[in-house]
């Protein structure tokens, strides 16, 4: 392994699981085109995983072989370096909520930021654009209510209401109640209705 390639990955070995590495961030190491190279050198020698244009992770070494860094913990590390929100879709929120049983067949999050393909290994992440109020609450159950209800369309949310108002906590019912300000009107309408009911 060359110098400047020995050198990243000492780097990297002394970050976090899901740490992504960016060759702006590794300037201290050598000039940017040979940063380039060093770190395209090591993603094709499968040191460091290519997660998507110009975003790199260490894989995680396990007594079973090298693998992928956790998806979550990869998001909540990219959602913090982009400055972007982002969430489980409405199928999976749905899904964990026990709104359905379907899983999706693929994995996806929605993001205030632009779609784009993650790569973990065989894995594919898709992130897609969402508007706003998708995005509301990230991160706490009355977020994934709302995630849910979008998914299951304006036909699904009188009866879905009624099976998820009961799980929910009191702080959960309070989330809920201020996101309906950025609820279309489809959605804001029955929840504020069961809630005032409940």
């Amino acid at each position: 392994m060359r110098g400047l390639s020995r050198c990243i990955m000492e780097h990297a070995a002394a970050l976090p699981e899901a740490t992504p590495l960016c060759p702006a961030a590794l300037l201290h190491l050598g000039n940017r085109a040979a940063v380039d190279q060093a770190l395209s050198r090591l993603a094709r020698s499968g040191h460091l995983m290519r997660i998507c244009r110009g975003v790199y992770m260490r894989p995680v070494e396990t007594r079973f072989g090298l693998r992928a860094p956790r998806v979550a913990k990869a998001l909540a590390a990219l959602s913090k370096m982009w400055g972007e929100t982002i969430v489980p879709c409405g199928g999976s929120a749905a899904n964990c909520l026990g709104l359905t049983t379907q899983n999706p067949v693929r994995v996806v999050y929605l993001t205030s930021g632009p779609n784009r393909r993650l790569h973990f290994g065989p894995s594919i992440v898709e992130l897609r654009h969402a508007p706003r109020w998708q995005l509301t609450a990230p991160h706490c159950k009355a977020g994934d209510v709302v995630r849910a209800l979008a998914w299951l369309g304006p036909a699904e949310v009188e009866d879905s209401l009624e099976a998820v108002l009961p799980t929910l906590s009191e702080a959960d019912r309070d989330e809920l109640a201020a996101a309906r300000a950025v609820m279309p009107i489809w959605m804001a309408e029955p929840v504020s209705t069961r809630l005032a009911h409940d």
